[in-house]
């Protein structure tokens, strides 16, 4: 799993990210909430909850296609 500060994040960059993945990509909240973000439907949900609220400072990214989570290493790194 890649963990990432939510708060720094570059959402077109991500978007790009996410667009280009094969398998499916899960959004982890501590809360233990679980969102696929590649249903447009859980993208919105998700990003209104992280334009709206504090409460999501960091989150976990699971991917089904263990080649997909290094698209988004660069965000773990930078993001840290």
């Amino acid at each position: 799993m890649t963990h990432f500060n939510l708060r720094q994040l570059d959402l077109n960059a991500f978007n790009t990210a996410l667009s280009s993945c094969t398998g499916d990509v899960y959004m982890v909240t501590p809360e233990g909430d679980k969102l696929n973000l590649k249903s447009k439907l859980c993208q919105l949900i998700g990003f209104q909850r992280l334009l709206q609220t504090d409460r999501i400072e960091t989150a976990h990214l699971h991917c089904t296609n263990p080649e997909d989570e290094h698209l988004f290493s660069h965000f773990a790194l930078s993001n840290a």
